[in-house]
């Protein structure tokens, strides 16, 4: 009898982007911060160099079946233990924001219960912002929770991707920030912000045409006394400058414009090949 043949290694996962600085050493993880975004489908990861300040790797990854963990399985570094600081931000519209002196630990479901009745499936967890002083209350896969847990142990922290995207937008404000609308297209879905000297409004849409963006834009910025004609509006998240979301929206925003990345970071040249605007609330999960 002939002796079977040694099954194959896990197949290395195709990314959608991969993006890593010469000097980026993996196999030095305690010299980084690991930085992940977790959609239902997709997965964005990004890695800064602690002593230099300086983000030197960004992928993406459309998810296999089995999401993060078995994505992990395939990955070179995304399993890997012994990171600086790991954080994980979850997307999608399981999420409430409440003022810090009204939540108490332990009231995490009751508060969600009022938007979100989480299910056997899933975890809720919360996130403290004291630069705010809210609490955000969140519901996220227990799978993904459990495994994230198992493998980053004390040096993760698991958050909703708001919170990533205020501390970003708080972070890159000056001194007295003017009242604003700021908009995160992601997949199937559409984060609204506004923020003056507080935070005024914060909400996630379901989304899929162009038509829907407009639609909650205008929405919004009629509900808050913003006016399309005057008021600035700064779009991050995955579009182009030609795409039929924004082109449709200037139509009806005069003043929609781009965001930046976040400020007081350096970015690996290699960066540079992706828009400034995109990724804006993976590389502000180094602000939570």
């Amino acid at each position: 009898m002939s002796a079977s043949a040694p099954s194959a290694p896990p197949a290395t996962p195709s990314p959608l982007l991969r993006l890593r600085d010469e000097t980026f050493d993996p196999a030095n993880p305690a010299a980084y911060n690991l930085y992940l975004l977790a959609s239902p489908t997709r997965l964005r990861l990004t890695a800064i160099e602690v002593a230099r300040q300086k983000f030197v790797a960004l992928e993406d990854y459309s998810l296999p079946v089995g999401g993060v963990p078995a994505l992990a399985a395939q990955h070179d570094f995304l399993g890997v233990r012994g990171w600086n600081v790991v954080r994980l931000a979850v997307t999608g519209r399981a999420f409430t924001l409440l003022p810090a002196p009204l939540f108490r630990p332990g009231d995490e479901a009751a508060a969600l219960r009022l938007h979100h009745t989480p299910t056997s499936t899933e975890t809720v967890r919360h996130t403290t912002h004291p630069g705010l002083d809210l609490v955000n209350v969140f519901a996220a896969d227990l799978a993904l929770a459990t495994w994230f847990a198992a493998t980053h142990g004390i040096t993760g922290r698991l958050l909703h991707h708001t919170s990533a995207l205020l501390a970003g937008v708080v972070q890159q404000r000056g001194a007295a920030p003017p009242r604003r609308l700021y908009l995160n297209p992601g997949q199937q879905e559409l984060t609204l912000v506004v923020l003056g000297q507080r935070l005024e409004y914060c909400n996630v849409f379901p989304c899929s045409t162009a038509e829907d963006v407009v639609y909650y834009t205008i929405l919004v910025m009629q509900e808050l006394g913003l006016d399309p004609d005057q008021d600035e509006v700064t779009v991050w998240g995955e579009l182009t400058p030609d795409s039929a979301v924004f082109s449709l929206l200037r139509t009806y925003v005069r003043n929609a414009r781009f965001g930046t990345r976040p400020g007081h970071v350096q970015y690996g040249y290699r960066l540079n090949d992706v828009f400034e605007y995109r990724y804006f609330d993976l590389f502000s999960l180094h602000f939570v």
